[in-house]
């Protein structure tokens, strides 16, 4: 299911503040079958710039539009929808298959192992489109791998821009954290919500 942006994304959550691109461990990010080696980590940016590459962007080898990404976050994170802006000319990848918490995977595990979830693309040259994850599944996400197997007839594959959108947990990984309570917690010490501004909203 994709979701077309011909509304006001700050009305439907489209906004960069729903963007995870400041939670992804961007020196950890790698990829198979990429032309020019670390170019993946290119095609992370915030949402405004999506459109902007300045001409970077990751293409597969010659004449085998295979990609595999992986994808680690400094925090766990849940993900609503993933968004691929692909280049021009068939070389937009034409099928996404994702995995989850999945360290190490090749393409022989990628073509053999069940995704969590797999989407037909369509050509996203403008960024309008967002494919939406089936969400309980995507929960408790700390990395993130993502395969696209073929594209749409051009003899390589070029993806310029990815974007998760979603929810980070304040839990660091490989952290441990400590939880302190007060047993007898004073009432002056706390502001009241109404007295801090704050409040809760809950996400569907």
């Amino acid at each position: 299911m994709a979701c077309l942006h011909d509304h006001s994304c700050e009305d439907h959550d489209c906004s960069s503040s729903w963007s995870l691109y400041k939670h992804i461990d961007l020196s950890k990010v790698s990829a198979l079958n990429e032309a020019v080696p670390g170019s993946v980590k290119s095609v992370f940016r915030a949402w405004e710039q999506r459109l902007n590459s300045s001409g970077e962007h990751l293409e597969s080898n010659e004449g085998d539009p295979e990609l595999l990404l992986y994808i680690p976050f400094t925090s766990d994170v849940k993900i609503k929808s993933i968004s691929v802006v692909g280049g021009a000319d068939g070389t937009s990848p034409s099928k996404m298959r994702v995995f989850l918490n999945r360290d190490g995977i090749d393409f022989s595990d990628a073509q053999s192992m069940q995704p969590v979830q797999e989407w037909d693309l369509a050509e996203n040259l403008n960024g309008v489109l967002e494919y939406q994850t089936r969400y309980s599944k995507f929960q408790s996400v700390a990395s993130i791998t993502l395969h696209f197997p073929e594209n749409f007839g051009g003899d390589t594959t070029q993806i310029h821009y990815i974007g998760f959108k979603g929810e980070a947990t304040q839990l660091k990984r490989d952290v441990v954290a400590t939880i302190v309570y007060e047993l007898t917690p004073n009432p002056s010490d706390h502001k009241t919500r109404a007295e801090s501004g704050g409040g809760f909203s809950h996400v569907e």
